[in-house]
């Protein structure tokens, strides 16, 4: 397999939109994309409350769909999920996604609505690890996916299920739908199934990935934001992860769905087979970033990976399902917002430079609106 080449910028609010310009030319985006084909944008709502570190960035956004544009990939638009613990339209609103949209023209579907998506059973011509047998009437993917450009838009952060998340967790959501509860005893299995698909039906796949506020701790929501002043970018979403979780101070071959991709010529996994391109320096730095411990991950470990996992089908069938699902519902919205995070994301808004683009982006919109 050829070297993997993962694009590494430090940046700037003042610069941050120029930097995700440069960054889409030195990670080969042009080429790596087809320019025949719509595009497809999928941002990524951990938490539908704007928790620093938790979800794309609007700048984030904002700079994908500029680089795109400049360079002709026409038509956008942008998909998203939901889960059973976030909401979607309250995400993309309190995340400042929608005046971006509205300024650049971006048509917003979402994958849970069958006025947006037809879904298919696609039948992979790789061999699958797990999703075959999980799924076992068929593995169904949303039919507007098939033949159109993916560029995931992550963030750095942990994730108490997987250790790290990135481009390759980011498609988690799209192409599987909500109800996709029996895979995450799997999960490592299910990622690399998903970017098999992936590569089967995209013809072309990107990924831009914010590091400009991290996230460490038990993640995806409940996490330490870490100012790094990052960007990466990579046509290869196995490479793009293994930097991330380097940075991070993670052996990324030691992470399973990594080194499974890696073992299954998906991606490259290795470091020393990563081509570094931008601020190469940046690549050797290491974070020593902890998932740590919580209460919701022993939950998690009750459920889909310890010896309790033989009951998982009592525990994930209503009504014990929607016991779990109130239980994370006040978790996360009910005790972890109101008393903590919301307190976090607060003085983050008023102490970090990050933190004041993002509430100029709450109270002005786009930076660089297009010409209607």
């Amino acid at each position: 397999m050829s070297p993997a080449k993962v694009a590494l910028l430090k940046t700037s609010p003042a610069g941050v939109l120029d930097d995700i310009d440069r960054l889409f030319e030195l990670a080969d985006g042009p080429t790596s994309l087809d320019r025949t084909a719509p595009t497809i944008l999928k941002d990524n709502i951990s938490w539908h409350y704007p928790f620093p570190s938790a979800n794309t960035t609007p700048w984030q956004l904002e700079g994908t769909i500029l680089a795109l544009k400049k360079r002709g990939f026409l038509p956008l638009t942008c998909v998203q999920n939901k889960t059973e613990v976030t909401n979607a339209y309250k995400g993309e609103d309190l995340n400042g996604y929608r005046p971006v949209f509205e300024a650049h023209g971006i048509d917003v579907l979402f994958n849970f609505k069958k006025e947006d998506m037809n879904w298919v059973i696609h039948r992979p011509k790789a061999r699958m690890l797990v999703l075959d047998r999980i799924y076992k009437k068929g593995i169904r993917i949303p039919e507007y996916f098939v033949g159109k450009n993916m560029v995931h838009l992550p963030t750095v952060k942990c994730h108490i299920y997987t250790t790290t998340t990135g481009a390759m967790k980011n498609a988690f959501g799209g192409l599987l739908t909500h109800k996709r509860h029996f895979t995450h005893t799997f999960i490592h299995e299910t990622l690399v199934d998903l970017l098999a698909i992936q590569k089967e039906i995209h013809p072309g796949l990107f990924c831009i990935m914010d590091g400009t506020t991290a996230g460490n701790g038990p993640g995806p929501r409940i996490m330490k934001p870490v100012t790094k002043d990052i960007l990466l970018a990579s046509a290869d979403q196995v490479a793009v992860d293994a930097v991330a979780a380097k940075l991070m101070g993670f052996d990324p071959m030691s992470i399973k769905y990594i080194r499974l991709a890696h073992e299954s010529g998906l991606g490259i996994g290795r470091p020393e087979e990563i081509q570094i391109v931008g601020d190469e320096a940046l690549a050797q730095q290491s974070w020593d970033f902890r998932v740590g411990r919580s209460f919701h991950r022993l939950a998690g470990w009750i459920t889909w990976f310890g010896p309790t996992r033989i009951f998982q089908k009592l525990l994930t069938r209503p009504p014990l399902l929607y016991l779990l699902t109130l239980y994370s519902y006040i978790y996360h919205d009910v005790v972890h917002w109101p008393l903590r995070e919301k307190r976090v994301a607060k003085r983050w808004r008023a102490e970090s430079p990050w933190g004041r683009l993002f509430q100029e982006y709450r109270e002005k919109g786009a930076l660089r609106p297009q010409p209607s």
